[in-house]
């Protein structure tokens, strides 16, 4: 988003390297040795192959630093797998260093997040004043590589925000400066799965992007870069929205819905087909924003004074909708069998807030390319019994292996707690599972409610999810719940 007031496989080889003047060993990853988050095709993966597509929504931490400790456990509570933190190497703003960042990762995994760690301070370079480039941003991240070590399996580095704004120099040379960017990062052993942001404040109109893409991501030479637009104004139609997702699945690329909001200041975005199609075609995407927006962006804001009891509408349909985070989330398997600990509170300083002015983006329609609609590949059942409904999903399925998620809804009254159980096929059981306590000898699966997701209200979700072994269901599971 533009600046709001809430900114808003090569081969493998060892080399010592001279950075900022500190001599480091960086290791390039062959397709055989992913360190955590990595691309494979134009999915987003675990370590160890598990598709990992985000649902989440940004937070401005570096204007509201205070407000972190408590937002982030209020975030993954509403159903969020994921969270952009908006971070500032002290060109614009207040500097988050390494202290701090890594206080904010702390949280981020006590609260079974996968967070993607983003720069603000180039928003809008080339047309906004104090902007700065991917250069610059790429230091920050380098001067957090202390904070950064051994975090690959639940953090992306998102190199710049918006890293232009629309000035013809700076949109033109974006694919440069990206793919020196990401060259700078790696040349200091940062191995992370990286987040590049579109030009043209992020939504990518006039296709810079969408037409070199493959340029950039062969300049990494851990392969291992996922592409970022933001759409607001410039994607109040469902062709033009559906006409971009299709360019990156046609190339082959690997694409995220880095920032989207329900209206804008430069139109009105269309944000039940962004949704919608996210969710068809296994793309994650994060909603702009939590909570604190000014400057006019009021509506953008989800919950009201960073107040979870108070979701505004946006909040409640990104959240509570038919395509919303709480019914299409799922934890990274990185977190399987750990206890969330929401009440984690690491030591943050507050910052005063910031109140950058907006901009409006001009709304160009980027080119149609041919529709190509993946299917899923999930059989969901649901069987009623009382008190709740269960459904039962395979996402995703292997020689020897699948990965199944469960849906548990409350009926007409709320519950305290939930029990689930259903049946895999013969010689199948579960190996491994998350938000969930298993138990059963097998294929007999029961399922109990975590210590922190078995109250739900009426009509309300949770999502557990299982590593399965032996053959996948080919037909439908009936899971009862109780």
């Amino acid at each position: 988003m533009k600046s709001t007031s809430l900114r808003a496989a090569a081969a493998c080889a060892t080399a010592l390297l001279v950075v900022g003047g500190i001599t480091t060993a960086a290791t390039t990853a062959t397709a055989a040795d992913p360190v955590g988050l990595h691309i494979s095709g134009t999915r987003l993966v675990e370590q160890d192959g598990t598709p990992f597509v985000a649902r989440g929504v940004s937070h401005a931490h570096t204007w509201y630093t205070s407000q972190t400790p408590t937002a982030i456990p209020a975030i993954r509570a509403a159903g969020a797998n994921a969270l952009r933190v908006v971070l500032s190497g002290g060109d614009r703003w207040t500097e988050n260093d390494a202290t701090d960042v890594a206080n904010v990762i702390a949280l981020c995994r006590a609260n079974q997040l996968v967070c993607m760690l983003e720069n603000h301070d180039t928003t809008g370079y080339g047309e906004q004043s104090g902007a700065v480039s991917l250069d610059t941003a790429a230091d920050y991240f380098i001067s957090l590589r202390s904070a950064l070590q051994g975090t690959e399996d639940f953090i992306q580095i998102n190199i710049g925000n918006e890293p232009t704004g629309n000035n013809e120099p700076q949109v033109t040379a974006w694919t440069t400066d990206t793919a020196n960017a990401i060259t700078k990062v790696r040349a200091a052993g940062l191995r992370h799965n990286i987040v590049v942001d579109a030009p043209n404040w992020g939504q990518d109109w006039k296709g810079v992007m969408r037409d070199t893409a493959a340029t950039v991501a062969a300049a990494d030479p851990e392969r291992n870069t996922l592409f970022s637009v933001h759409m607001y104004g410039v994607y109040a139609q469902a062709s033009t929205i559906t006409s971009y997702l299709d360019a990156f699945a046609a190339k082959g690329l690997p694409l995220v819905i880095g920032e989207f909001g329900h209206d804008h200041s430069d139109g009105n975005p269309d944000e039940a087909t962004i949704m919608r199609e996210a969710v068809a075609r296994g793309i994650g995407y994060y909603g702009w924003s939590w909570s604190g927006n000014g400057g006019g962006v009021e509506y953008l804001d989800m919950v009201t004074g960073f107040d979870p009891a108070q979701k505004t509408a946006w909040g409640t349909l990104i959240f509570d909708g038919p395509h919303g985070i709480r019914a299409t989330a799922r934890t990274a398997t990185f977190f399987s069998g750990a206890t969330p600990t929401p009440t984690v509170t690491p030591t943050v300083t507050p910052t005063p807030t910031a109140t950058p002015t907006v901009t409006a983006t001009p709304t160009v329609t980027p080119t149609a390319t041919p529709t190509v609609t993946p299917t899923p590949t999930a059989t969901p059942t649901t069987t009623p019994s009382g008190a709740c409904t269960a459904r039962l999903t395979v996402s995703n399925a292997w020689p020897g292996g699948f990965q199944g998620t469960v849906d548990v809804t409350a009926g007409s009254t709320a519950l305290s707690g939930w029990t689930t159980s259903f049946t895999l096929p013969g010689g199948a059981s579960v190996s491994q599972g998350w938000s969930a306590t298993f138990s059963g000898t097998g294929s007999a699966v029961t399922a109990t409610n975590a210590a922190w997701n078995g109250r739900l209200g009426a009509g309300q979700t949770v999502t557990y999810g299982f590593i399965g072994s032996g053959s996948a269901p080919s037909g439908t599971v009936a899971v009862s719940c109780r």
